[in-house]
């Protein structure tokens, strides 16, 4: 199956999903040197985010979670893309000074977590791979 979306940052990439129903914050809930998501109230605690397809409905918080993305790349422990609902400006900003794919506009209602999904965000599409 193949969801279309829109780009935000190019790149390709594919992994299994990491999918949250909850928005995101990266300041203060994802740990930068670690990966680990511990925002206390998030659907997905407990859980690293290195090397996962990242799928959030949209992000939340303050404008430094942009840098913590950033942060998380610099560490080795961002994810491989992320995929959300609805971009906005935090998110897009970190996704774009860290160099890491993303995609918005993609119904996350159709993604599980654990599938496997190639993300070809030129084309603004996500691909279920299984």
């Amino acid at each position: 199956m193949k969801l279309k979306g829109r780009r935000i940052v190019g790149g390709n990439a594919e992994g299994r999903v990491l999918l949250s129903r909850k928005p995101l914050s990266f300041l203060g809930g994802v740990d930068p040197e670690t990966g680990i998501v511990i925002d206390a109230e998030s659907d997905i605690r407990g859980e690293s985010i290195k090397d996962r397809i990242l799928v959030f409905p949209r992000g939340k918080g303050s404008t430094v979670g942009s840098y913590v993305i950033y942060q998380l790349k610099k560490n080795g422990v961002a994810p491989k893309a992320i995929i959300v609902g609805e971009a906005e400006t935090i998110v897009a900003t970190g996704a774009i000074i860290a160099g890491i794919p993303m995609v918005d506009k993609i119904d996350i209602s159709k993604l599980k977590n654990g599938q496997r999904v190639r993300v070809r965000a030129d084309e603004g599409e996500v691909i279920i791979v299984e």
